[in-house]
């Protein structure tokens, strides 16, 4: 049975992508669970470091895209084809395969529109950027230039402390 309990997290301040990224894999070999790291810009390997598993985006774009795909046929089937058939150059105006290459643009840019905004929306759902969301970052310094790892602290504070010493923390302290 997974264990309920809370453990602290203790916060330690870098101010190297470098060293933090050598830092999360230490203390991962030692067998603390880092929670998450802040950072200026992404860091290369960071998610791997972390033991993150991969993202599942490219797959939610494909859905995003299909449905923007699906609308977009759906309703230029409905507007010319049911709804305002025209006879335009002598064209058929009763079956939209016949129609479709005219629709291809349609298409092309609903597929976009709905991959692009979709992806957004997603993008901050997920990262908890929505109004009225608890703000995550504990520390102003890591928008500029600084780097934040949390760690789990689910053994002895002094050997954690000492180590997150070690791999090149500038500060270290406890969440509150």
């Amino acid at each position: 049975m997974a264990s309920t309990e809370k453990h602290p997290i203790i916060k330690a301040l870098y101010d190297d992508d470098d060293v933090v990224l050598s830092a999360v894999k230490k203390v991962r070999e030692k067998g603390y669970s880092v929670k998450e790291v802040f950072s200026p810009f992404p860091i290369h390997g960071l998610d791997k470091a972390m033991g993150l598993a991969p993202t599942r985006l490219s797959i939610a774009g494909f859905l995003y895209g299909l449905a923007g795909l699906t609308t977009a046929s759906v309703v230029t089937y409905y507007m010319m084809i049911v709804d305002w058939p025209q006879n335009i150059g002598g064209k058929p105006n009763f079956t939209w395969g016949l129609n479709m290459p005219a629709f291809v643009p349609i298409m092309f840019e609903m597929t976009v529109f709905f991959t692009a905004h979709l992806m957004v929306w997603t993008f901050f759902m997920k990262n908890k950027l929505y109004p009225g969301a608890k703000p995550q970052n504990y520390d102003p310094r890591v928008t500029d230039d600084k780097f934040l790892m949390e760690v789990e602290l689910t053994g002895e504070k002094d050997e954690l402390l000492a180590l997150l010493k070690e791999s090149g923390a500038i500060e270290i302290s406890e969440a509150k």
